[in-house]
This record gives structure tokens, sequence and C-alpha cells, in this order.
């Protein structure tokens, strides 16, 4: 690929989070290697948000968000999205933007949704999960830096580091985590199967492991990467995830 054809990359952040996590290292990478970049804030999410509560946000209220961004560009595009960001980026592949020219996947919420997180949350942590769900509020979820640690990072990410991490945590829809379980998954039958799509998940991934990660790579006809010693948010944020961004820029430069 030639370096003026070079596509606008739209990263899209996951559930808990804002941009701003794209903005520490990803993004200005990309960047540097000649890409005009942009990372969305979803609905409701902005860097003071913290435990205020997001209104009824749903999914399609994100992917409307990320439609409209997809359509800015005069050039090609190619959406990348995390965790649940994922999740609206396959939505986005189900609406087949005629500028979309491919489409990545890291750490992805499935086709088959987040029942498996929920199991996961029930069997580590039952009574987060049942004062999250009577309450609405999914910011009980990661209400401790002891949580986000366990379930967003790898057990030797550095103090420094998760505090500032912890900082942009913040809540969520109740109404997307709905849409995410059951009310509005995503269907691989919907998407072009001509669509280059690139799918990595994390070794230590404990919402979406590895397994998850292939199930949803074979749902859209492709091989999975998966990284080592990662954990959910580690392809973005600890230590590799240049070799992330590389091999993210390197499949771009096959399209």
């Amino acid at each position: 690929m030639q370096s003026h054809s070079k596509p606008t990359i739209i990263l899209v952040h996951g559930a808990w989070h804002n941009a701003i996590y794209w903005e520490e290292y990803f993004a200005p990478w990309l960047r540097e290697q000649g890409y005009n970049v942009v990372c969305p804030d979803l609905p409701g999410h902005h860097t003071t948000a913290g435990t205020k509560r997001i209104p009824w946000y749903s999914i399609n209220d994100y992917t409307d968000h990320v439609a409209k961004v997809v359509a800015q560009p005069k050039g090609p595009v190619v959406v990348v999205g995390h965790s649940m960001g994922g999740h609206v980026t396959q939505k986005i592949m189900e609406h087949r933007p005629a500028n979309l020219v491919g489409a990545g996947l890291i750490a992805s919420v499935p086709p088959k949704g987040v029942l498996g997180v929920v199991f996961t949350l029930l069997t580590k942590h039952p009574l987060k999960l049942l004062q999250a769900t009577l309450t609405m509020n999914m910011y009980r979820l990661l209400d401790s830096t002891q949580l986000a640690k366990e379930l967003l990072y790898t057990p030797s990410i550095k103090e420094p580091d998760l505090n500032k991490y912890y900082q942009w945590i913040q809540n969520e829809s109740f109404r997307a985590f709905l849409d995410m379980m059951l009310l509005n998954l995503p269907n691989p039958a919907r998407v072009d199967p001509a669509l280059p799509k690139w799918i990595v998940g994390a070794e230590q991934d404990l919402l979406f492991p590895p397994k998850t990660v292939q199930q949803t790579a074979a749902a859209y006809g492709v091989t999975a990467t998966i990284y080592k010693d990662m954990a959910h948010s580690s392809p973005v944020l600890e230590e590799g995830w240049q070799t992330v961004a590389k091999d993210l820029h390197d499949w771009i430069t096959t399209l």
C-alpha cells in the first residue's frame, strides 16, 4: 500500500473507558507510521465521567456514533475495536460502509456475547455482580484497583501504571451490557465474507480467553493471533503493545 493511499484508522474503545487509552501509546505510534488515526469517545464517555451514571445508551447508539465517524473520511477506512469496541466494530461490519476496507478486533466481545463474562464474574465476584445488576450500576464491577488489575491487566503490571490507568475507569451503560449479553449480538452472517479481518486476543485474558477469541475468528473465517503474557487490556497498554501495533500495521499494508 502506497503512503498516499493509507486508510484512516478508527480506534474504538471498550467498556468502562474512553478514547484516552488509545492515545497513551497505540494511536501516536500509528500516526508516526503515516496514518490518520481517529479515536472517538462513545456517547456518554469522556475523561471526567468517573462514577457518574451513563445514560441508557444502547449498542446501536454507540454504533450509530461510530458510523458517522466512519463516513467522514473521503478515502478508505479501517475500524479497530477493543473489547466492547469490538462489538461495535462487528455492528459496523454488518452495516457494510462503502469505504470500509478492513476491520480489526482486539480482545473483542464475541458473536455469542458476554454470557461467558457473566459466568466468570459469578464465579469470582458474585456479590459485585449482584450489586451491579440490582443497582444497574456497572461501575460496581471495577470499583477498586485490585478488581481492575485482576480483570484487565497482568499480575506484573507496574503499580504506577495501574494507578494511572485506573483513573481512566468510568461507569458503563447497563443497557449496553444487556445488548452485549442478549439483546443485540453480532451476526457474522450479515458481514461481507470478503472484508479483510484481523482478530487477536491475549493468553491471560479472563474476560475473553483464547478459546473465545479463536471461536470469534472462526465465525468470520480467519485465524486468530493470541499474544502470550498479555491480559485483556495489555495489547493496548502494557509491555508488548508495540508488537500488536506493528502487527496491525503490517496487516493493513496487505489490504
